[in-house]
């Protein structure tokens, strides 16, 4: 099963001071806006996305229909295909796709420690 583009949505306490130190790590800007508390940055192949005030805690995220550089790919698996994938081997969903919609949607379940994975399609 392919999910898509990896990265790590990380929970920041002050977006500016964050984006500092990742920039000193290397990092540097993909997307995003700084002044709506939310960016992404790119060192190599590793993606993290900073986001201040969106997300309750640090989240593994994939992106269906993405590579590494956020370049659309031709062919691959609707998070709706994903979803049913996972209900089939029994994996608990904490929010479920709309299978009657097509397009952008996202569903989250968590793994048996409770880290939050979300799986978000944005096309």
């Amino acid at each position: 099963m392919e999910l898509g583009a990896f990265s790590i949505s990380l929970k920041v306490k002050d977006i500016k001071k964050s984006v500092e130190f990742y920039e000193k790590l290397g990092f540097t800007y993909k997307a995003g806006n700084i002044d709506q508390n939310w960016i992404v940055l790119k060192n190599g192949n590793t993606v993290i996305g900073l986001f201040q005030g969106f997300i309750e805690e640090n989240t593994l995220t994939f992106n269906p229909g993405w590579d590494q550089q956020a370049q659309n790919l031709p062919e691959f698996n609707d998070v709706r295909e994903i979803q049913k994938k996972l209900k089939a081997k029994d994996v608990k969903l904490d929010r479920e796709a709309d299978e009657k919609t097509s397009g952008p949607e996202y569903i989250i379940l968590k793994d048996p420690d409770g880290n939050p994975i979300l799986i978000d399609q944005h096309r």
